[in-house]
This record gives C-alpha cells, structure tokens and sequence, in this order.
C-alpha cells in the first residue's frame, strides 16, 4: 500500500511538471496572459493601441498636416462664421476650462507649457494682434505606419498632435507652433465627450466623437514629412532653384503617399 502511495504522488507530479511546462511554452504575442516570459514593452504614454513593441515588423514615422479649409474637413473645423464648434476651439475649452491635458512647448514633452503661455500662443499673432478661432486652421500629428505581425494588419498608430498658428494668421512671421498634446490623452478625452463632435451636415444622427473619426480615419492629410537620414521636411528636400518648389513638394508628397497605399495593398500578394 505504502508503495502505491509513493507511485499515485509520483505520478501526479509529473503530470503537474508536463502540464506546467506546456502552458509555460504558449507564445505571449498569442496569449499574453498566460504563464512564461511576459516581459513586453508596450507605448502606454503617446499611444492608444496596444501594440507589442516585439511585435512591430516594420514601422516609418510619418508627419501629416490637416487643413481644416478643405471641404474634406468641414466636420472638423466646425459650421458657421466663427468655427466655435470646431474641433480647435473644443481643444482649447478642454484645455483651459477644464485642465484635461497637458500642452507642451516642443514634441520631446520636456516643457509644459502653463495655461497663460497656452493662451498667448493661441489668440495672441506676432505683431500682438489677437485672433480668431476661425483663422487656425492647421492641425498636425505624426504618426507611425507600421505592420503588426501578430494581428497581420498595416496600422497608423497616432503619436501627438501639433497645434499650428499658420504664416498668415501669425502677421506672416511664419508659422507658430501653439502646442503639442499627446494623442492619447487627446483621445481618451474625448471620446467621453460627445458634445464634441465631427460634424455630418447631410445627417446630424450620424456627427461622431472625435475618437471615432480619428480611428475611421474621416480627414484628409498631406504628409510633410517621414522617416529619412537629413531629418528634412518634404518641403526641404526640394531644389531651391526650382521654379515651382511648392508643387514639387506637393508631387514629391503624393508619390510618398502612394507609396504606402501600394504596400498595404500588396502586402499579401505572393
């Protein structure tokens, strides 16, 4: 009997070892919950997918700018003369009024700024004229365009907004940087906050928050710059001595972007 003991205890530890080790092998990208190294590094600061960075096959960090003129963008620079339901002027409210994010002087988010800095930034022109919310009319982000081979899916994973007083507006001093805020506290702002909407004009029943349109991508961007060894803008790179720069950094922005839709698009492709 005692020896029929020693074989069923034996027996059960064993089968607890096989167990053990069999769950300890199960791959954290599929499972990251289950047992075994799930030591991972996921962006919880800028970034509102979840996204291993183990994960991450290939990535380029690309910088967009919004015009929020365009007709395109009509829902997001809001209705009226005076634009106050736009989403510039809920960005400032959500800021000032309610202290819902922090706004940074540079892109590193090494230096907030404080709320008088903020709304000197965003009223005040170069020659000290003030302005009006209608005449900002640039929003910025950068974004990284990067393949997630656990999900096996192109994702645009949004690191920050820019806000930008344009050349115009700022005395035609040129541009001004307002402020950079994090597209994640961005994000998870307003998605509680319905009032803020992008605006449907053909059918109010369907305006969304401003985290809904984001994801489904309702804009439309040019880029200005992406990932390359000078740290230059588009605009940049052109030859000065070229009698349109412009419209050749506008091409030069196209073809970047077509690109990109010619990768997502023959990803699969054998």
């Amino acid at each position: 009997m005692k020896n029929k003991n020693c074989f069923i205890v034996s027996f059960a530890l064993i089968g607890f070892l096989i167990i053990s080790d069999v769950f300890g092998q199960v791959a954290t990208s599929v499972n990251p919950n289950a047992s075994g190294d799930r030591r991972f590094k996921i962006d919880t600061v800028f970034s509102v997918l979840p996204i291993r960075e183990d994960d991450i096959l290939f990535q380029i960090s690309v910088w967009r700018r919004i015009d929020l003129r365009e007709k395109y963008n009509q829902p997001l620079f809001g209705s009226g003369d005076t634009k106050n339901n736009g989403i510039m002027n809920n960005i400032y409210r959500a800021i000032v009024e309610e202290n819902a994010f922090e706004v940074f002087e540079d892109e590193g988010f090494k230096k907030p700024l404080s709320i008088a800095e903020f709304q000197n930034n965003f009223w005040i022109a170069a020659n000290g004229d003030s302005i009006f919310v209608k005449q900002l009319y640039y929003l910025d982000f950068k974004e990284d365009f990067l393949f997630d081979r656990h999900h096996s899916q192109i994702k645009f994973d949004i690191k920050y907004l820019e806000l930008v007083m344009p050349s115009p507006t700022n005395a035609n001093a040129g541009q001004k940087t307002i402020g950079f805020i994090r597209y994640k506290d961005f994000y998870n702002y307003f998605k509680d906050h319905p009032d803020a909407k992008w605006l449907n004009f053909q059918n109010d029943s369907k305006s969304m928050t401003y985290d809904q349109a984001f994801d489904l991508r309702l804009f439309r961007s040019v880029v200005r710059k992406y990932t390359n060894a000078d740290d230059a803008l588009i605009a940049d790179l052109v030859n000065p001595d070229h009698p349109s720069p412009e419209l050749v950094a506008f091409l030069n922005s196209l073809e970047f972007e077509y690109k990109l839709l010619d990768m997502e698009n023959s990803l699969w492709e054998w």
